[in-house]
């Protein structure tokens, strides 16, 4: 049984997002086509389904890093932001993106808020470990130098 660590992280994203868009349980916000994903960016997500896609990797990153925090998100969705001609600094991500979709998953039953963190349930963990699978197999038949070491 392959893990989410096996796969690479764009397939496995990107199916995630397909498996949660067909699921039904998310529901992207109505304020969410108009808006930006932090002050480093200058224009909205040019993607209709950006907001599966931040879900889906949400959960990868929750599954991979343990317990996290909505401030440890924000940095690692953040990027640099030129101002003027100085250096660029980094600017963490909006809060309020990551904390409704981290809210929409416990909703959903994917992830669970623990004393540290937000961690995976047991639900979240074993349909990101078929997903996982499932694609690992696709990648198998889809290479044949690695059929003969499967």
């Amino acid at each position: 049984m392959a893990k989410a660590y096996d796969i690479p992280a764009d397939k496995l994203i990107s199916k995630i997002a397909e498996n949660l868009k067909k699921d039904k349980k998310l529901e992207p916000l109505p304020w969410i086509a108009f808006v930006k994903t932090g002050c480093h960016v200058d224009k909205i997500p040019q993607n209709k389904d950006w907001w599966y896609l931040r879900c889906a990797s949400l959960l990868r990153k929750v599954y991979i890093h343990g317990p996290v925090s909505i401030s440890d998100l924000k940095s690692v969705y953040g990027g640099k932001k030129q101002i003027g001609y100085n250096l660029a600094h980094h600017k963490d991500a909006g809060g309020a993106i990551i904390r409704k979709a981290l809210q929409q998953l416990e909703s959903s039953g994917y992830i669970v808020k623990n004393a540290r963190g937000r961690v995976l349930s047991d639900e979240g963990m074993k349909r990101i470990d078929r997903i996982a699978t499932d694609l690992y197999k696709e990648l198998i038949i889809a290479t044949p130098a690695l059929q003969r070491y499967g």
